[in-house]
């Protein structure tokens, strides 16, 4: 018996994981908007008829977290709650079986590809006018920018091939439309993502044809900021940086996960490179884009990691200095390469290796922000905390990286607005600063 009156026709999408998912979700709201749904992202009222929660299957704490947030909805179900209950995204691609199995008041499971499917089992149209078409859960003022599904790579430890497909790249003239249609509506921002952003083009164009989308993207009238995402060290394109000199609204930052510090790991985890060539490519990339910021990310405990492997990453990361940087405890995942070895480091010590990385990482961080008082940066403002106005450098992307913080008696800055901001502190991740006229 239903203990509360549900509007019919009202979907609440429950995004769960990274920004691919995100964006994912909003081109899904996009498609049940069009069907006269009245959707709502992570809506607060509870009182929606239909739940669609779109799911991480990346490592073992992203599983769990989608696993509870399923368990919630199924359980919300049986109470008249929610009337349907639908599952979509990499978990569900990846254990579609289990998971019926275990959790069967769960009215369907689709994969990552399947919107369509989707979209008829609510008796909705995969409307193909509103392909590029978006409901935006981020601040109007910037969008995750997806230019590409699935990856190519080899990588030992990685399950996102056997959620996400092969690689496949969108089509340039499709980009610059969607974001055209963004600029439009107030995007300002443009986070390009994509599992592996340096293949991009190699399947459409027989050539690696990021430069060429992002030069396109940036001419694109109102986009101020172009930020790189999720890039791959070996193969790395470098005629990108020469696009970064030379366009002034393509952000000087790049996102380039290394995953590690030793050669004998990147071996086992067939990256493809050394941390000898990494070191090269970093040097490279500062001296092509002097100022660039460098975001990586790397994995503790993974199979066979000695001491000796931990301490050369360690040495590795105090010598290059990342602006920014942050530390996964390995996952042993099944199908993957790497799940043929013994997962043979134990949790607490994977755990202790990542807390020292991070240790190093903060006292980086905060000489590397020390250097900033004093000193002007065009900040874009994002949201209010408190008494601060919270906003971001070029050199930082939304919920990972440093803040800029103004007190709100310093004058008015409407959200969406640059301001040029000079730093007065900084701590070890935020940034303090005063409106410059």
């Amino acid at each position: 018996m239903k203990t509360k009156t549900l509007k019919k026709n009202k979907v609440n999408v429950v995004t769960l994981g990274c920004s691919k998912n995100l964006f994912d979700s909003e081109v899904m709201m996009a498609q049940l908007k069009g069907n006269q749904f009245d959707v709502e992202h992570e809506s607060k009222q509870d009182d929606s008829e239909i739940v669609i929660i779109n799911t991480c299957g990346f490592i073992d704490n992203a599983k769990e977290e989608s696993i509870d947030t399923i368990v919630r909805y199924a359980e919300a179900k049986k109470e008249g709650a929610v009337s349907k209950v639908y599952v979509t995204g990499c978990l569900s691609e990846r254990y579609k079986e289990d998971l019926e199995q275990e959790i069967p008041e769960v009215d369907a499971f689709f994969g990552t590809r399947e919107l369509p499917k989707l979209l008829k089992t609510l008796k909705a149209d995969y409307k193909h006018e509103l392909v590029g078409e978006r409901l935006l859960t981020t601040p109007s003022h910037y969008a995750y920018f997806k230019i590409a599904e699935g990856c190519d790579r080899p990588c030992s430890f990685c399950a996102i091939p056997l959620m996400r497909g092969k690689h496949v790249s969108t089509p340039i003239e499709e980009l610059v439309e969607s974001a055209k249609k963004l600029a439009a509506g107030g995007v300002k921002e443009l986070m390009l993502i994509a599992q592996d952003l340096t293949y991009y083009g190699l399947d459409l164009y027989k050539k690696r044809a990021l430069a060429d989308l992002i030069d396109q993207l940036a001419d694109v009238e109102g986009i101020e900021w172009i930020r790189l995402h999720y890039a791959f060290p070996n193969g790395f394109p470098m005629d990108v940086l020469d696009v970064m000199n030379k366009r002034d609204n393509v952000a000087k930052y790049l996102d380039i996960p290394l995953q590690h510090g030793s050669t004998n790991m990147l071996k086992a985890m067939r990256r493809g490179i050394t941390r000898e060539k990494t070191e090269e490519l970093i040097a490279d990339i500062r001296a092509k884009v002097p100022g660039i910021a460098i975001r990586t990310t790397l994995i503790s405990g993974y199979p066979g990691e000695t001491e000796e492997d931990f301490q050369e990453m360690y040495d590795w990361v105090e010598r290059t200095g990342f602006d920014r940087l942050g530390i996964f405890s390995y996952s042993h995942e099944e199908n993957t390469h790497a799940f043929n070895f013994e997962d043979n480091v134990p949790d607490n010590v994977k755990r202790e290796r990542a807390d020292k990385i991070m240790e190093l990482q903060s006292g980086i961080s905060y000489e590397l922000n020390q250097n900033k008082i004093g000193k002007t940066f065009k900040v874009l403002f994002d949201k209010i905390e408190g008494d601060y106005y919270i906003g971001r450098t070029e050199f930082d992307s939304p919920d990972v990286d440093n803040e800029v913080l103004v007190k709100k008696k310093e004058g008015y800055i409407r959200l969406g607005d640059f301001a040029n901001i000079k730093i007065t502190s900084a701590d070890h991740y935020d940034l303090y600063g005063q409106i410059v006229d």
